[in-house]
């Protein structure tokens, strides 16, 4: 059986139209009522009604997921069950894309995301370190942990410490623990 699936979209608020694109090519057709990604009941019911040999057919990707993680599970469960799911406007199946299967394909984009994340990430904090930044979250004054300790050892509330010197509970402790090691 060949179903389908619609969901408000940005340029489609009322789902029209994906529904008139899909109207012919479904027997039954599933629809959101929301565009949200969470609470997608519609969609959980017909992964549910699914049987080996069934199709979805959506008008395009942002229909059936909103990021690759999510894309990328619904592919691995449709794959598990023998489902082909049919992308209109990208003109592809997920089973066939010059023999490589569209799962595989989503996979090598999501190591190259990663790995652009990866590499920008270093390259920002080499250059951060070369011109002289600090990385990471900037350090306390010395003059505000040495009073933070002195008013512990005084006896003050860690309320009180915190609120002169700005040494969180955590931080102080943290110090605390470096000075009596040492």
């Amino acid at each position: 059986m060949n179903y389908g699936y619609i969901r408000p979209l940005y340029n489609d608020p009322n789902s029209e139209h994906q529904l008139k694109r899909l109207n012919d090519k479904c027997e039954m057709i599933y629809k959101e009522e929301h565009g949200s990604p969470k609470k997608r009941h519609q969609l959980e019911s017909l992964l549910m009604e699914m049987q080996p040999g069934d199709s979805i057919t959506v008008e395009r990707m942002i229909v059936l997921a909103d990021s690759f993680h999510n894309f990328m599970e619904l592919l691995k469960v449709c794959e598990k069950d023998n489902v082909t799911i049919h992308f209109l406007m990208e003109g592809l199946q997920s089973d066939q894309l010059l023999h490589i299967q569209l799962k595989d394909v989503m996979e090598y984009i999501l190591a190259f995301q990663s790995d652009i994340i990866k590499q920008s990430t270093t390259i920002g904090m080499n250059q951060a370190k070369k011109h002289g930044k600090s990385i990471g979250r900037p350090k306390k004054s010395d003059d505000n942990i040495k009073k933070a300790i002195s008013m512990y050892h005084d006896g003050c509330k860690l309320i009180d410490i915190k609120n002169q010197t700005g040494i969180s509970k955590s931080t102080l402790y943290r110090y605390l623990e470096s000075d009596a090691g040492q």
